[in-house]
């Protein structure tokens, strides 16, 4: 007979599963590539926190395009860049041709990294990892392929940014599944010693803000309901009435938050810069 605990991981494991893939379909849906484009400065100022080296090896989790690989690869590292989704991956090669860079890309779910123990000197994700349905799981594979004495790097939304109060407004259209942790508790403090601590010696939390530019409020709010996951999945599972009652929501928050003073879109969103240094 199997053991209740037995019974409770086996159950948990295919819960897990069945979130990932759904999360994985609404990203596969989307076109994160599309957003990506406005945040490469996040990984530049990452890669500077982290004071890579050339020659370091470097692990992208959840890359998306490879916005925060090509500013590793920027600085002459050793760089693998690794997403689940492979239309990302593939438009992540284009751009690596495009700019005569050298970085490997990799399928790979962040939950279940195909890599040996200490494989990489820095591991890295911005705004990508947070977003695994099982973030204990997800934390322990970035410190398992980090060598010790290595970095860890991450960018995360705040839950008070401008990003956070979008996934609030969100689940009041569209509860969260049961048994799952918002995103956005990556962007705490207590919740990176919860994940992280057991491994590291520090960890250095820096508040950010990367601010959105867009020809108006409108314009991108259109960018992220078909090319941002969660928006592109919340709209997708609400009737006509329910869209628009979510679009007059976005759009307030985006107006208390626009710093413009004309017609175009200038919103700040904060975020954590971590780095954590491994024992």
């Amino acid at each position: 007979m199997l053991s209740t605990n037995h019974y409770l991981k086996k159950t948990n494991v295919a819960f897990v599963a069945k979130i990932t893939s759904r999360e994985k379909a609404a990203r596969s849906m989307s076109n994160y590539a599309v957003v990506g484009t406005t945040l490469p400065i996040v990984g530049e100022s990452l890669c500077e926190a982290l004071d890579l080296r050339a020659g370091s090896r470097v692990l992208d989790v959840a890359a998306g395009s490879g916005n925060a690989a090509f500013a590793a690869a920027h600085r002459w590292c050793d760089v693998t860049s690794t997403d689940d989704v492979p239309q990302l991956l593939a438009i992540g090669r284009k751009r690596a041709r495009a700019e005569g860079l050298t970085v490997r890309f990799q399928k790979a779910d962040a939950q279940n990294l195909p890599f040996c123990d200490r494989s990489f000197d820095v591991v890295l994700s911005t705004f990508g990892v947070m977003f695994a349905p099982d973030q204990e799981k997800a934390a322990d594979e970035l410190a398992r392929v980090c060598k010790l004495g290595g970095r860890i790097g991450l960018a995360n939304w705040t839950p008070d940014s401008f990003i956070g109060q979008v996934f609030r407004t969100i689940r009041r259209y569209v509860p969260p599944t049961p048994g799952t942790k918002s995103p956005a508790r990556w962007g705490t403090q207590s919740r990176l010693w919860e994940l992280f601590g057991e491994a590291a010696t520090t960890i250095r939390a820096t508040r950010r803000s990367l601010t959105f530019r867009y020809r108006s409020p409108l314009q991108w709010l259109e960018v992220f309901r078909t090319s941002y996951g969660p928006l592109n999945e919340t709209f997708a599972a609400l009737d006509p009435a329910h869209q628009q009652a979510l679009t007059s929501d976005l759009l307030d928050l985006i107006e208390r938050g626009n710093r413009s003073g004309d017609e175009t879109l200038v919103l700040p969103s904060e975020y954590l810069e971590v780095v954590i240094q491994l024992g």
